[in-house]
């Protein structure tokens, strides 16, 4: 039989270090929590355990803190953050059966160690599962340690047998007591003996095994005189500390291995982990809620919907939808099924399902009445089912809220939008049984009872979430930015996906060809220099030629071998030639397969891509897009730019291209404030010039373009936060000297640096950046006591109300481009939004008016102090657009 004992305190802290802060809905930081978890789900993956149990220290000072007030004395008060999750796991843990034990006056260790003896007498063995080397000394043949480590986020166990044990240090684990008695602990404030470090303690307990035998045998001990006169002198000093360092292992607890066997969670863990919004974990764990849960508990979604088969019934239906305050509303994906709900008034609800193969009526006659104008409807991800209806030719009108927009919007860094997901957050009840609402499940061979439970209850959970949603959104000065950018995108999003951008075929294949010929002969190259063929792909590879066969300079070499990153191979450039024929190399293989390759597979047969915008998944309310990624085409090197010529327009057409000027840096002048940059953009200077100027000190004429390229490095680090080592390296300067451009970038604009204090300030106070209109993010890691965490948190704080207003700003935009393009020029439409840019086919003789209107919108959405401008350009691809 098998006992496994886990230090909590000690594991709880490598979690939460090696986790990124989570917080739950209600502020509460989880992360900690969460990791504990997951290690203790692979623990038991890993050891299958007959019984299981933890330990924890109290606050409380033990009989080693009253023996001696340095004990510890040094160590670190525990983050706040993280102390306020340990009861939470203790809570967590009696939910889930797991006993865990704790005894003033007593640290965790004793009890670890009592336990391990305890189990051994009972004929149990025991595992302690710890990152403290501490408990080491409790090894045994029937005592194993599973010493926990953690590094770059990585949790990694380690056996710590007798074997292994003696294998690494030589000597019996019950020494490891005699180890520190020698060498001290300076995170224990163990002294030790005065002077005597880890490598002469380490040599002298592997020859003499113990403290006693150590003092036994001085001074005649093989060992120089320094250390004979260090450990005379230290006696007491190394028995105190052995003493200090020993686990105490007949502590006064009752334990009883048998009393600790692996249990079933109670009914209590269910509604704890959604609270914690541990959905991941509940699957894993496999917890399920009560059969008879609180009636207040959730909001009913276990509706029956009147099943809707007759032309006559459904026209009474969509009447009484017209007058409803609201309908929810649920689609299959290919239409073939939906379900209304909405109350009618005087505490009745109606809920109606419609399905294609029941229905006798005219069915797209049905769907373009349920989704015309004059039925104002709530449902879950708007865009996606607005680009179906669009795509089938039917009306998509009408749409007045989408709870997944509104989750987004409440909370930008969740990424859990999925409307079993919100549910359980908002409302710590779980759906039933998720069912993927595919037409299939649906069909004879579905379980269709099944399936049309579900559908129901998401379509009720819908119309629950938009009651929570609705007025949250109101309460965070959402509501606005919510009803004028995001919900009228959904539209403008569907309509610019389905009209597709136009590609040259023939060209995509032509450019594919010539970088397939152009990789083979760097290829070749490569193999002539390094002398011999080998695959250049693998990094394992690579970094043996370049580093063990041709000794260019490198770093640590790891147990994957050497890095051959991007960054590595780029400052070895100019070491020896074959690197930057890799480097070439690298850049037509990925040419060939994401673009030449890629785009290709992804074109539809009429020679048109069309790239799916995502609207919820950049935490600074950027748009993004996939399948494939059309906004991450490379524009630094003339070769990725040639990519952008083989998009093309219709026939008769010319795309017009129309870009914001430098919209971060003409934000960051109205949101700071700064007098003299402000200026520069009043004036019309070039605000790169006019920087490298000042900073400089020399006239704006005389500004190199060396200068200018700094200082416009400076520019946009200085809105990314960048540190004067980042800025170093992207230039090409000493840190020092990155340092001291900084400092005159912020002696000549003030407000900037001033900008920059008090909104890292702020964001500490409240817990959250916003943007000029409000676009939230919480910034749990700002108030980290991590500092590697903190730091995020801060250059997130100085970025995200900078590059998330110029995201608004581009949503305002978009709205109001499609809006009068509609009204004044029809046959234009949009095709494509990248970052600052957006791009506009229409025909050749309307190319001006397009042009002249995309400026005057893009530039009237918002009112800075600063002038708002973008310029607009048109031709026959997208790169002669681009002007």
């Amino acid at each position: 039989m098998k006992c496994m004992v886990i230090d909590g305190n000690s594991i709880i802290n490598r979690a939460y270090y090696g986790i990124r802060p989570l917080t739950n809905r209600e502020g509460l930081y989880t992360h900690a929590v969460f990791g504990f978890l997951t290690t203790l789900l692979r623990l038991k993956e890993e050891e299958r355990p007959d019984a299981l149990c933890v330990t924890f220290d109290l606050h409380a000072p033990t009989f080693r803190h009253k023996a001696d007030e340095a004990y510890k004395a040094t160590r670190k008060p525990m983050p706040e953050e993280l102390r306020m999750q340990v009861p939470v796991l203790k809570e967590v843990l009696d939910t889930l059966n797991i006993p865990r034990y704790e005894m003033e006056g007593w640290e965790a260790d004793d009890l670890i160690g009592t336990i391990s003896r305890k189990c051994e007498a009972a004929g149990w063995d025991c595992v302690v599962v710890t990152g403290d080397k501490d408990s080491l000394q409790l090894i045994t043949d029937r005592t194993k340690v599973k010493l926990v480590s953690t590094r770059m986020g990585q949790t990694t166990t380690k056996d710590m047998t007798p074997e292994t044990f003696r294998a690494q240090y030589g000597f019996e684990p019950i020494h490891m007591i005699d180890l520190k008695a020698l060498m001290g602990d300076t995170s224990d404030n163990i002294p030790g003996v005065p002077g005597v470090g880890e490598k002469t303690a380490m040599d002298l307990i592997q020859k003499y095994g113990s403290v006693d035998a150590i003092y036994e045998k001085l001074p005649d001990i093989d060992a120089k005189p320094a250390a004979i006169k260090k450990l005379t002198a230290g006696e007491d000093a190394a028995r105190h500390s052995y003493w200090l360092a020993t686990i105490v292992t007949d502590a006064p607890l009752s334990f009883d291995p048998a009393e600790n066997r692996v249990q079933e969670p109670t009914p209590a863990a269910y509604p704890l982990f959604l609270k914690l919004e541990f959905s991941k974990l509940i699957e894993k764990m496999g917890l399920r809620p009560e059969e008879t849960a609180p009636a207040d508990a959730a909001p009913d979604v276990t509706v029956t919907a009147e099943r809707i088969t007759e032309e006559s019934r459904a026209r009474e239906v969509l009447e009484l939808f017209r007058k409803a305050d609201h309908v929810t509303v649920l689609a299959l994906p290919d239409l073939s099924g939906v379900i209304a709900d909405c109350d009618t008034g005087a505490d009745t609800a109606l809920s109606a399902e419609f399905f294609f193969e029941r229905y006798t009526g005219d069915w797209n006659a049905l769907l373009n009445a349920l989704f015309a104008a004059d039925i104002k409807k709530v449902s879950h991800n708007v865009k996606d089912l607005t680009r179906t209806l669009l795509e089938n030719g039917l009306n998509a009108e009408g749409f007045i809220f989408d709870t997944a927009l509104a989750a987004y919007l409440a909370d930008a860094t969740s990424g859990k939008y999925e409307i079993g997901q919100l549910f359980a957050g908002y409302f710590h009840t779980e759906l039933v049984k998720p069912v993927h609402l595919e037409p299939d499940a649906f069909s004879l061979l579905g379980d269709v009872t099944a399936a049309e439970a579900a559908f129901h209850s998401y379509t009720s959970a819908v119309d629950a979430l938009y009651g929570v949603l609705a007025p949250k959104l109101k309460e965070l000065d959402l509501w606005d930015l919510y009803a004028t950018a995001e919900l009228p995108l959904c539209r403008v999003l569907a309509e610019m996906e389905l009209a597709g951008c136009r590609v040259d075929k023939g060209a995509l294949v032509s450019f594919g060809e010539m970088l397939s010929e152009k990789a083979a002969a760097l290829e070749q190259g490569i193999y002539n220099m390094a002398g011999e063929e080998f695959n250049i792909n693998s990094p394992k590879q690579l970094g043996e030629i370049l580093f063990g066969k041709l000794g260019l300079p490198h770093g640590k070499k790891t147990k994957t071998g050497w890095s051959t990153n991007a960054d590595v191979l780029e400052k070895l450039r100019y070491e020896a030639p074959i690197v930057g024929a890799v480097l070439e190399y690298r850049q037509y293989a990925k040419l060939k397969s994401t673009y030449a390759e890629g785009l290709l597979k992804a074109m539809d047969p009429d020679g048109r891509i069309r790239t799916r915008f995502q609207m919820t998944v950049t935490a600074t309310g950027r748009l993004s897009s996939t399948e494939p990624n059309l906004q991450n085409i490379p524009t630094r090197t003339d070769l990725g730019s040639e990519i952008r010529r083989m998009f093309i327009p219709a026939e008769g057409c010319v795309l017009v291209d129309a870009d914001y000027s430098q919209i971060e840096l003409r934000l960051l002048a109205h949101i700071s404030g700064d007098a003299a940059m402000q200026a520069a953009f009043t004036t019309g200077a070039d605000i790169h010039t006019a920087t490298a100027a000042q900073v400089f000190h020399v006239a704006p004429g005389d500004v190199t373009h060396e200068m200018r390229r700094r200082a416009k490095a400076v520019n946009f680090g200085i809105v990314y936060g960048i540190s004067a080592f980042s800025l170093s390296q992207d230039i090409g300067v000493t840190v020092a000297e990155a340092k001291a451009y900084m400092e005159a970038y912020f002696a000549t604009f003030p407000g900037v640096r001033k900008y920059m204090d008090d909104v890292v300030a702020k964001a500490k106070e409240q817990g959250y950046v916003e943007t000029l209109f409000h676009r939230r993010r919480e910034l749990p890691e700002i108030r980290s006591s991590n500092f590697n965490m903190r730091s995020f948190g801060e250059r997130v704080a100085l970025n995200m109300p900078i590059q998330g207003t110029a995201a608004d700003i581009m949503k305002l935009a978009m709205v109001a481009v499609e809006k009068r393009l509609k009204r004044e020029l029809p046959e234009a439409k949009l095709v494509l939004q990248v970052h600052d840019e957006l791009i506009v086919e229409c025909p050749e003789p309307q190319a001006e008016a397009a042009a002249k209107l995309l400026e005057e919108e893009m530039e009237q959405v918002a009112h800075l102090s600063v002038p708002l401008t973008a310029e607009a350009h048109w031709g026959r691809n997208w790169l002669e657009a681009k002007g």
